[in-house]
C-alpha cells in the first residue's frame, strides 16, 4: 500500500505522513524543503521516498506524474497549498498566481493524472485538502478564499461523476478551519480563533477518508459556523468575514 502526499514536510502534510505510516502504509513524500524531507525519511518507519518540487511550475507537476505513475499509487492527498493576507489591490499578483498555481492548478492536475488511473483498476483514494474558507468569500484574504472554493466545488463534482458510474474510487475534501502549523506565518496572519492541533486533524481526515465521506470538517465550532453561514446573505455573510479577518492582521491586537 502506497500514499502520495504533497506539502508533506510540515503542518497537515507532516501530520498525515506520520498517521499513514502507522497504518502501514509506504510513502512518497513531495515537498520544496529537502532537509525537513529528509529528517521525516529517516523518521517514519514504514519506507519513504522523497520528491523536491515546486508545485507552482506546471512542468515539475507533470513530471511527479511521470516519476510516480509506476508505484501504484493508492492514496493521492493534496495538500500543498498557502494563503496571503491583504487587501486585493495591495497584495503582490506574483505571489498571488503562484497561490492559484498551487491551490488550484496544483490540485486539478494531479487529481486528474492519478484518477485516470485509479479509475482503471477501479481502487483508490484522493483527499484534497480545501479549507473552511471555501464556503464563502474572503475579503482582505480573496484569492485564497476563491482557491479553495475551487478545490471544494471539483472535489464534489468530481465524486458524482464516480457515485453515479458506481466506481470504487473515493474522493474526500477535508475542510478545516484554524490549525496550529506555519500557515499564518506565510500568510503573514495571526489565527483570531484557537487552531486545532495538526495531528488530530490529520487522523480525523484520513479516518473519514476511509469512510468515504465527502466533505471532512474537523471540529464542532467550525461544523457550527458553516451551517449558520447557510442563513446568511451574501453580503452579510462578506462583511462578517470582514471583521474576522481584520482580527488576523499581525500586531492587530
Amino acid at each position: 500500500m502506497k500514499a502520495l502526499i504533497t506539502g508533506a514536510s510540515s503542518g497537515i502534510g507532516y501530520s498525515m505522513a506520520k498517521y499513514m505510516s502507522t497504518l502501514g502504509y509506504d510513502l512518497i513524500l513531495v515537498a520544496r524543503d529537502k532537509e525537513k524531507l529528509q529528517r521525516i525519511q529517516k523518521e517514519l518507519k514504514t519506507d519513504v521516498k522523497i520528491i523536491v518540487a515546486d508545485l507552482a511550475q506546471e512542468s515539475k507537476l507533470k513530471d511527479l506524474y511521470v516519476l510516480c505513475k509506476n508505484d501504484n499509487i493508492d492514496i493521492l492527498i493534496n495538500n500543498a497549498g498557502f494563503g496571503l493576507f491583504g487587501e486585493f489591490d495591495n497584495t503582490d499578483l506574483n505571489t498571488e498566481l503562484d497561490m492559484i498555481d498551487v491551490n488550484i492548478k496544483a490540485v486539478h492536475i494531479l487529481t486528474k493524472f492519478f484518477l485516470k488511473d485509479m479509475v482503471k483498476k477501479n481502487s483508490g483514494y484522493i483527499l484534497n485538502v480545501s479549507s473552511s474558507a471555501s464556503f464563502q468569500a474572503g475579503p482582505l484574504m480573496s484569492t485564497y478564499y476563491a482557491s479553495k472554493s475551487y478545490v471544494t466545488k471539483l472535489t464534489v463534482g468530481i465524486y458524482e461523476e464516480l457515485r453515479r458510474k458506481k466506481s470504487k474510487v473515493h474522493i474526500s475534501c477535508l475542510c478545516p478551519g484554524p490549525v496550529k502549523t506555519n500557515f499564518n506565518d506565510v500568510a503573514n496572519v495571526d489565527f483570531a480563533m484557537k487552531g486545532l492541533d495538526s495531528d488530530y486533524v490529520a487522523k480525523y481526515a484520513i479516518d473519514k477518508m476511509f469512510k468515504n465521506k465527502l466533505i471532512i470538517v474537523p471540529g464542532f465550532k467550525m461544523k457550527a459556523i458553516i451551517f449558520f453561514n447557510r442563513f446568511a446573505s451574501t453580503k452579510l455573510a462578506a462583511k462578517v468575514v470582514y471583521k474576522f479577518q481584520k482580527r488576523k492582521r499581525k500586531n492587530n491586537r
